[in-house]
């Protein structure tokens, strides 16, 4: 095992085995990674077990460089595991290079759809088994997407636990897709709304760039093609507490003179390339909607639900249409969460998968991720924290979620958007353990 020492920190590396299929465990087989981090000088105290659920889908989990956002507050009293959900970093990392190899489209879904939280949740319990003394349970701490996984874990497997953590990550254990891209679209038109009364200058300046690329093909540095539309899904970084006064600054400064007028800065199109591209988390798009997807709750595709949604949108929704909002005078709305096709057009990491993904989104009969029988008979003392104005993950969906997990413990804040967790300097993750232990 690679062993790695950090300022206040010493990261040891662990992979093992696992099916790729867990209902097969005879068949093909995945090398799963998984970092654990411990405080340096405490390598041999008897500590309990966390581990960490990264959001996404698709996205590995945090390369640390020391003790530094909750993962301080986590070492104060646990070892933790930096788990690499399979399909991500070192885990059988499943992108455009590697997934060719498996053969056409159809062969490449039918190997994604064992990526899904369901199987994350059972591979992460041969961790535990390989790495808790005796086996017993650990605590999860589970964000955006990891709390998804977290409530599939405590449906599936709660004998592992001894406590879960969730932050901004309790899904709708009954939303359809089209159910959760209705309810997002009223509230990233809100956090638009709220960018441009903040920044009233950027409702000019962008509809300029829109005009811009409605009427230029613009390609990206790294080949990427900039439409109007993938320029909208910039509007993903509204979702977090600086975002909006980052997506002004790039806005502010997209222009440079050119020998026929004013053309998109080099350094523009590079700080929009290093949001857009998806090079590093492929599966964030590919993936996606397959999150919803439960035979109990709708056995037929997905189909790019937050396409369709977006074509049925009211008039007062009428400005993430770019054409729409041209003929008028007020702002364009940027895009938030939303997978769209088009985004294999657009971006080069993601051309290659694109029948892949539309092979997916053609998949019907998903397996069920949540119990919710097991859920109302919870014994796993629990904590999530629910962001007021999360902008990835629905309110009201989280909290009809949170009265169905027995014993589960809400707290329900407008103090932090959905990177509540990274920016609050581990104030939200010390507030979770506070309240599973029953002290808050």
């Amino acid at each position: 095992m690679a062993v790695d020492r950090l300022p206040g920190v010493v990261l040891t590396d662990h992979v093992l085995e696992a099916p790729l299929d867990h209902d097969d465990p005879g068949g093909e087989r995945l090398t799963l990674y998984g970092r654990e981090a411990v405080a340096a000088g405490r390598e041999d105290a008897e500590l309990p077990w966390l581990v960490f659920l990264q959001g996404g889908p698709g996205c590995p989990s945090p390369r640390p460089v020391g003790q530094e956002s909750w993962l301080k507050r986590a070492l104060e009293n646990h070892r933790v595991l930096l788990l690499d959900q399979r399909g991500t970093g070192r885990s059988a990392p499943a992108n455009r290079q590697t997934l060719p190899l498996r053969g056409g489209p159809e062969q490449q879904a039918a190997y994604l759809a064992h990526f899904r939280a369901d199987s994350i949740v059972r591979d992460a319990e041969l961790f535990r088994r390989l790495l808790v003394p005796d086996g017993g349970p650990w605590s999860v701490l589970g964000q955006s997407f990891g709390g998804f996984c977290t409530v599939s874990y405590l449906s599936h497997a709660p004998e592992g636990l001894s406590a879960a953590y969730v932050t901004g990550g309790l899904p709708g254990l009954t939303a359809t897709a089209e159910d959760v891209y209705r309810a997002a679209y009223p509230r990233v038109a809100r956090k638009n709304a709220a960018h441009y009364a903040r920044y009233p200058q950027d409702v000019a300046a962008v509809r300029r760039i829109v005009e811009h690329l409605r009427e230029h093909t613009v390609r990206l540095p790294g080949g990427g093609l900039l439409t109007a539309e993938a320029f909208q899904a910039l509007g993903l970084m509204l979702g977090s507490g600086t975002g909006s006064h980052t997506l002004h600054h790039l806005i502010a400064e997209a222009w440079v003179p050119g020998p026929a007028g004013p053309e998109p800065a080099d350094g523009f199109l590079h700080a929009v390339q290093g949001h857009l591209s998806h090079a590093a988390a492929p599966l964030f798009v590919v993936l996606h909607e397959s999150l919803y997807g439960q035979r109990s709750v709708d056995p037929g595709p997905t189909r790019w639900a937050a396409q369709r949604v977006r074509h049925q949108l009211t008039p007062e929704h009428a400005a993430f249409d770019v054409d729409t909002a041209l003929a008028g005078d007020g702002p364009v709305y940027f895009t938030g969460e939303m997978m769209y096709p088009w985004l294999f057009d657009t971006d080069p990491a993601l051309r290659p998968l694109k029948e892949t993904a539309q092979a997916l989104a053609e998949r019907t009969d998903w397996p069920d991720l949540y119990d919710a029988g097991r859920l109302a008979a919870n014994e796993v003392p629990a904590a999530a924290a629910v962001y007021f104005d999360d902008m990835y993950v629905d309110t009201a969906h989280s909290l009809h979620t949170a009265e169905a997990i027995r014993g589960l413990r809400v707290w329900v804040t407008n103090e932090w958007e959905h990177d509540g967790l990274r920016v609050s300097d581990g104030a939200v993750l010390d507030r979770l353990m506070r309240m599973a232990r029953g002290e808050i």
